[in-house]
């Protein structure tokens, strides 16, 4: 079964640092960009990062530049998502996504062909 599994989530003060992982079952990241999208209640759903699919070229939303770095082991078919300096409004349901390709985008979450189920990071005092 073809499955992306997120982990890492949990409460943390802010300021604090969390690193997420995303590892792949049933199939290979190695031809997959590789996107972290988050959702808070009531919200919709936004893009985070994104890394291509070698690893060669990221993207992030300006909310996290500078705080939040992605990056990918492909021979551990596994992304994570370092998560510094976290603020409250970093509350949210963390999702990892893969798109079948070179490219990634942060945009349009309809690219994306697999999903995990998510992971909450919490960022409370």
């Amino acid at each position: 079964q073809l499955q992306l599994v997120e982990s890492g989530g949990g409460l943390v003060q802010p300021g604090g640092s969390l690193r997420l992982s995303c590892a792949a079952y049933g199939f290979s990241l190695d031809d997959y960009a590789i996107g972290w999208f988050r959702q808070a209640p009531g919200k919709e759903r936004e893009g985070v990062s994104c890394i291509t699919s070698s690893g060669s070229d990221t993207n992030y939303a300006d909310s996290v530049k500078g705080r939040f770095t992605i990056s990918r082991d492909n021979a551990k078919n596994t992304v994570y998502l370092q998560m510094n300096s976290l603020k409250p409004e970093d509350t949210a349901v963390y999702y990892c996504a893969a798109d079948y390709g070179h490219y990634c985008n942060i945009i349009s979450i309809w690219d994306y062909d697999y999903w995990g189920q998510g992971t909450q990071v919490t960022v409370s005092s």
